[in-house]
């Protein structure tokens, strides 16, 4: 009890603290992830990649994560990182895991999953259903074996940045410590709302203290001037990564993604794991998503 309590103060200490950082411009990460060894990337398809089809209303087209993961061992990915939104709900324990059995029989592993809220709210109960709720799928991801769970931070109406970074700071320590007793970890995703870029991003992982938690880097989400420098600075924190078939720089249009910039930089960093395609692109995934596994693939081996 002792313990948790002054656990429970070096939190609160350390939020103002963290805060004045990004007020000051200046931002102290916490140390980068070590990992012994070269760099090594493996891959995955999220499960997003086909919310056409998880949300279809037609009977003969909808599809279910049973489904997905078929589509997965056809195409020869050897993982698949389940997207949340597409589980019932509620997804009982029976449910998680037989699909845990089904992956395991066609040969797919579950590199991840993810659950979608708003930390970025007035404290109160809002906040408290949201760290209730990234628990609860933290337990599901356990049955699953799922090794991480990918969150978001969002942002609540009307709420300072400064308080809304406080109270994100506050539930994602609360997730981590939680995640870290189920062996889990738990990937903050930038995407907009407070984490616009890369100096908005460390300052949480500045405020979170703790060794289960980390970014879930996606490569395309930054909408910056150079998405590639703010990429870069995030990447030693990367637990996880999702890339995208474009980026979108700030004032100019959409272009393809430069894998070998972008996987250079995952090198350069000893980055050990999962780099997820998402496919966001208007053509339909069925016929593209195998041309652009290769692609992937490919920029693995050279970069």
């Amino acid at each position: 009890m002792k313990n948790a309590m002054n656990r429970r103060g070096f939190i609160k200490a350390s939020l103002p603290a963290s805060l004045g950082l990004l007020a000051s411009g200046r931002v102290s990460a916490i140390e980068p992830l070590k990992r012994s060894g070269p760099p090594r990337f493996k891959i995955s398809l999220v499960g997003y990649s086909f919310r056409k089809y998880f949300n279809e209303k037609d009977a003969a087209k909808k599809i279910t994560l049973f489904d997905f993961i078929d589509y997965c061992a056809a195409q020869g990915f050897p993982a698949a990182e389940l997207t949340g939104y597409y589980f019932p709900k509620p997804a009982s324990n029976e449910y998680l895991v037989k699909l845990k059995r089904h992956a395991y029989l066609r040969g797919v592993a579950i590199s991840g999953t993810s659950v979608g809220q708003n930390f970025a709210q007035p404290k109160g109960p809002k906040l408290d259903e949201q760290i209730a709720a990234t628990k609860n799928w933290v337990d599901a991801a356990a049955i699953l074996g799922a090794p991480y769970v990918r969150v978001f931070a969002a942002k609540g109406k009307d709420v300072p940045l400064a308080d809304a970074q406080k109270q994100c700071i506050t539930a994602l320590q609360e997730c981590a410590e939680y995640a870290g007793t189920k062996g889990i970890f738990i990937g903050l995703e930038n995407d907009q709302g407070i984490t616009l870029d890369a100096d908005q991003v460390l300052a949480l992982v500045e405020g979170v203290k703790s060794p289960w938690f980390g970014l879930n880097l996606d490569l395309g989400n930054f909408h910056t001037a150079d998405p590639y420098a703010d990429v870069a600075k995030c990447a030693p924190y990367a637990v996880n990564v999702h890339c995208k078939v474009d980026t979108h720089p700030a004032g100019r249009e959409k272009e393809p993604a430069d894998y070998a910039r972008q996987f250079k930089i995952l090198r350069d960093v000893n980055y050990q794991g999962y780099i997820a395609l998402e496919y966001e692109a208007a053509p339909d995934p069925y016929q593209f998503i195998p041309g652009w596994m290769k692609r992937v693939q490919g920029q693995m081996e050279a970069a």
